[in-house]
């Protein structure tokens, strides 16, 4: 399984309490009794924990773990990727190597 996959386990398993003997890669959020207002809860959470812009209803209780792992890998790529520093302009000198 994926990085991101063994963290949002890690995550149910420390923050909402699910016991890690119930999660497999095909387990879906209903196996787990989990409804969609416990799936907009924990897609804010992995927004906060993963920096992944996920909308609210990007998940369903009938979706397996991996897949909600697989959109994170998605939509954290872009938020997780660094932004470019800009780069600082250079002093302007004259013709005659004075700074102007």
């Amino acid at each position: 399984m994926s990085a991101t996959y063994d963290r949002l386990v890690g995550l149910l398993v420390d923050r909402f309490e699910v016991d890690r003997a119930e999660i497999g890669p095909d387990t879906t959020f209903e196996d787990l009794d989990m409804d969609s207002l416990f799936l907009v809860e924990l897609l804010l959470v992995i927004q906060a924990e993963f920096g992944a812009d996920l909308a609210e209803d990007a998940a369903s209780p009938g979706d397996p773990i991996t897949a909600v792992a697989d959109l994170i890998d998605r939509h954290g790529a872009a938020a997780a990727a660094p932004a470019a520093a800009p780069v600082p302009a250079a002093p302007a000198v004259s013709a005659t190597g004075e700074r102007a």
